[in-house]
């Protein structure tokens, strides 16, 4: 008897357990969510996050707040994303560096993307070279004549080494045959445009979203896109293969959550990042500051990780990076 009701018991209070977490998956979410961006207030991760973020809001009963935690390239903040709770209330950023940069140099203990749940791919942006308007150049044409008439004292700004821009940068000494003063800058396109305003460097590598900014202002003009297909927002700048070059390089956003939050979670939040994509507010912004809208759901955006992981090591390979 005694057995029985022990039994009993705990098979009533098994069943509540199982009954509260259905009844919690179901009111998902149940605070508000904070999203992680690991880089500084002001750059293109930052906007982009921002704006799919306050419309994708609109699809949940709670809000999402954005939280910018910069450092260690990325890994800082998103080592807190990873070590929240993982219940669907914490969300991070990944751009080229946490995907590539990262993991490549192991540089940081505790950090790994095996420890993230990838939700979707949101965009992807071709690397550009944009030039200060106090550098005197004014074409791809212009900037490779300089470069070649004075070795190594173009200043040419990029992310810290091991990054998209900084071998952008490596490929493109090799590609032209040039040597630019490569100077690398901690804390994202934000910094970069900065040194832009002030002269302190002639040109960088970013996207053109990055810069929109100070190229609508005429701060800065974009010369060349590193890649094939023309920006339709940025006509006005050319793609390096129209200059018989093959090169294509550039970074993305990609949103995650910590390993083991729960597919009902990881669903919810990726059906209304999905509804926020596809927008007409969120596509008209994107074509507006010329970034290319790039969906990838979590049904496929591992194995686009993976692959884009084991091409950008044997390049880094090939160049001894």
């Amino acid at each position: 008897m005694f057995l029985d009701g022990l039994k009993s018991k705990f098979m009533l209070a098994l069943g509540a357990c199982i009954l509260g977490t259905s009844v919690a998956a179901a009111d998902y979410p149940t605070r508000d969510i904070r999203l992680i961006v690991p880089w500084p207030a002001g750059g293109g991760a930052d906007a982009i996050s921002r704006k799919i973020s306050n419309i994708a809001e609109q699809e949940l009963p709670k809000s999402i707040y954005v939280e910018n935690i910069a450092g260690a390239v990325t890994a800082t903040g998103l080592i807190q994303m990873t070590n929240a709770r993982p219940d669907g209330h914490t969300v991070g950023v990944l751009t080229y560096d946490s995907v590539i940069t990262l993991p490549r140099g192991q540089m940081v203990p505790g950090y790994g993307l095996e420890n993230m749940e990838l939700i979707a791919r949101i965009t992807s942006e071709a690397d550009a070279i944009v030039v200060s308007k106090h550098s005197g150049i004014n074409s791809f044409e212009e900037l490779i004549e300089k470069a070649k008439a004075n070795p190594g004292q173009v200043r040419l700004g990029v992310a810290p080494k091991g990054s998209g821009p900084y071998l952008s940068a490596n490929q493109l000494e090799k590609l032209l045959d040039v040597d630019f003063n490569v100077i690398t800058y901690v804390g994202a396109s934000s910094a970069e445009a900065e040194a832009l305003l002030s002269g302190e460097l002639d040109a960088a590598i970013s996207s053109l979203g990055d810069f929109s900014g100070i190229i609508e202002s005429g701060d800065a003009k974009g010369v060349i896109e590193l890649t094939s297909v023309q920006n339709m927002t940025y006509t006005d700048v050319p793609t390096i293969s129209s200059k018989g070059y093959d090169l294509q390089t550039g970074s993305f956003i990609v949103l995650a959550a910590p390993k083991g939050t729960p597919e009902d979670a990881v669903a919810t939040l990726e059906a209304a990042f999905k509804s926020a994509y596809d927008s007409e507010e969120f596509q008209s912004w994107l074509a507006q500051i010329g970034v290319t809208p790039d969906w990838l759901g979590s049904d496929g955006v591992n194995a686009w990780v993976e692959e884009l992981q084991t091409n950008t090591f044997a390049l880094m390979d090939e160049l001894g990076l």
